[in-house]
Formats: C-alpha cells, structure tokens, sequence
C-alpha cells in the first residue's frame, strides 16, 4: 500500500509572464469554459530542480539532463591527450550507451537524465582507457545504472528508448498551474530612449515593444508517491524525506524565471494545504471551474478551495489521515511546520 503525499498550492502572482508561448505571449488554458493564465508542469519542475532551494539541500543526489554528453567525454578524452579521431570514436560508444546519437555526431538524439554515479562511472572510465591509450570494451560499457541516488530522477522519472529496463517510473505528479479567475489578455507597449539622441534631429524613441502578460491567483496540485521515491532511491529514505522537504521549499518559494527583470513577479503562496495517506489521492481542480469573480480574490479562493474538499470529504470519505492548512495570507501557521509535517 503506498503512502501518498498531496499539496494543493495558491499563489498570487501580479503582472507578469512566468511562463511564455511560442508567440512570447503569457501560456493560457480554457477551464470551465473561460480562458486562464497557465503555467506549464514542466516549466515549474524545471525552475525547482535548478534552485538554490532544491540544490543546496540535495547536493550530491541530483543528476545532470543533457544531449550533450558525448561532447563532455570528448573534451576530457582530448584533455588527456587522445588523438580528436579516436576520442570522437570512443566518446561515441560511452554516449550511444544512453541514447540513440545523431548521425555522424557526438549528440543524442533526446535528453537523457544521468545520475551522479553513472557521471562517476563514465569518469572513471575515460580515466581507464586513456591511460591504456585503448578504445572501451563491451563489458566496460555497462554504464547504465538502476541503483542511483539521484533525487530528481526517482521524483520525476526517466525514459531511455534504448534501455527500458533502466527506466524509472517517476514518484511526483504536478499539475499545470491555473488561474483561478478569468484571464483578459493585456499588453506593456514601451519604448526605449537612445541617451545620446539629444531630440535636434529626430524625436522618435529607439525602440518599441510590446509584451503581454497577466495577473492571477494560481491552483497547483503535486501528489507525491512517497513509497515509490523511497523505492526508487534503493530505500534511502532519508534521502526521500529531503527530497520531498526541498521539492515543497522550492514550490511554495520560488517563482518561474520569466520576464523577471520586466516584472519582478518573485512571489510566494498564499496558502496551502497539504495532506498524507494511503488511499487514492484526487486534485481539488473543481473548486476553481466556475472562475473567481468576486473582488476578494485570494479568501474567495481560499474558501473555495476549503468548500470543494469538504464536499468531497463528505461524498466519498477523507483520502488523508493527517493534513496541515498553512495560510500565511491570514498569518496562520508556518513554513517549517509544514516542511516538517511533509518530511516525517
């Protein structure tokens, strides 16, 4: 039977662009029939993995996402004096391990999440072979490991087409993030001034520019399959209850990096509940359907949020035997009570 974990996260963002489309323009979702400000699992799972937060707290444990693994091992083969024809040869057969390569390149075709101690292994090899100035063997190819500790690939999991043995189901879910009132498209048309046009010949600006972006209060939902990181992490569960303490840090704290320095759109959440047990876990998404109208937007929300739950506690029975409500909104309980109430 598995251990579940659920956080469900309001965040007050102001104007901003956390998180754009192709077109530059704020990602946007329609929900209940209305169109939303949205931003994307994969943007939010990428600025907590690369935090200070989330590396800090994990140092030694997370693992490196790249195509570009084989240019790595060429560069430290040329380093150690290997001709650049047999280190573009040998680089290939370390790198094809973890992925098919483009043709007649060094680079994988997908991203491939390596672990800390398939990184070392892949050292330790190249040290091998260029001191025996000899190409790597078969057996010495082995690379691919199951046994890793690297936290962000037991949470968020990985797939090698080339091997899936060594895949690795991932223990974290996250929702898009989605605004819970109607989202009215807005533009920031601006100008920019040359400082050494002194307005003799030409008063235009130099620049004109648009940006769009919007302004909302976010519903996101992370539902953490505890007992599958503790499995994915060979047991380590020390290792897992940091990982799930630095995983709620880094989402309650920090905000995409996007458009930043045009928005200082640096937020943290409003409120959030969070909830342990050992049946099926549900998102409480359907709170936010009907979007937010009223003019107090965040206790609206936050009482919509509480509504939904209770309705659904009495319909089908509560899915958590423990939960803590941190609402730093209305002053109420703190971040290290929580953190310590997830990671116990």
């Amino acid at each position: 039977m598995s251990e579940f974990i659920q956080i469900h996260v309001l965040t007050a963002y102001p104007p901003s662009n956390a998180n754009r489309d192709d077109m530059g323009r704020p990602k946007t979702a329609v929900i209940g029939g209305v169109s939303r400000l949205r931003i994307s699992s994969q943007c939010l799972k990428r600025t907590w993995r690369v935090s200070d937060v989330f590396t800090t707290a994990l140092a030694g444990n997370i693992g490196t996402r790249t195509k570009l693994l084989g240019n790595e091992v060429f560069k430290k083969l040329v380093d150690k004096k290997i001709s650049e024809k047999l280190a573009k040869e040998w680089a290939q057969a370390i790198a094809g391990v973890f992925g098919k390569l483009k043709s007649d390149s060094l680079e994988i075709e997908q991203l491939v999440h390596v672990s800390p101690q398939e990184i070392t292994a892949i050292d330790e090899l190249i040290e091998k072979i260029a001191s025996e100035k000899r190409a790597p063997e078969a057996n010495e190819l082995n690379l691919l490991r199951k046994d890793i500790q690297a936290a962000d690939i037991a949470m968020f999991g990985r797939m090698l087409a080339s091997s899936p043995s060594n895949n690795m189901d991932a223990a974290i879910q996250v929702s898009h993030a989605f605004s819970v009132a109607r989202y009215l498209e807005e533009d920031d048309y601006f100008t920019a001034v040359d400082d050494l046009n002194k307005s003799e010949d030409d008063q235009g600006s130099a620049h004109i520019g648009e940006a769009g972006f919007g302004s909302g209060i976010y519903y996101l939902y992370i539902c953490i399959n505890k007992s599958l990181l503790i499995e994915n992490l060979q047991n380590n569960t020390d290792l897992a209850n940091k990982s799930i303490k630095a995983l709620t840090e880094a989402a309650l704290t920090l905000a995409p990096s996007g458009k930043q320095n045009s928005f200082a759109s640096r937020v943290r959440a409003s409120y959030a509940i969070a909830e342990k047990g050992t049946l099926q876990p549900r998102s409480l998404a359907a709170a936010f359907f009907k979007p937010v109208t009223d003019e107090d937007h965040i206790n609206v929300a936050i009482n919509s949020l509480v509504q939904q739950r209770n309705n659904m506690d009495m319909s089908y029975g509560k899915c958590y035997s423990a939960d803590y409500v941190f609402n730093p909104h209305n002053g109420k309980g703190t971040l290290n009570e929580l953190l310590g109430f997830v990671a116990n």
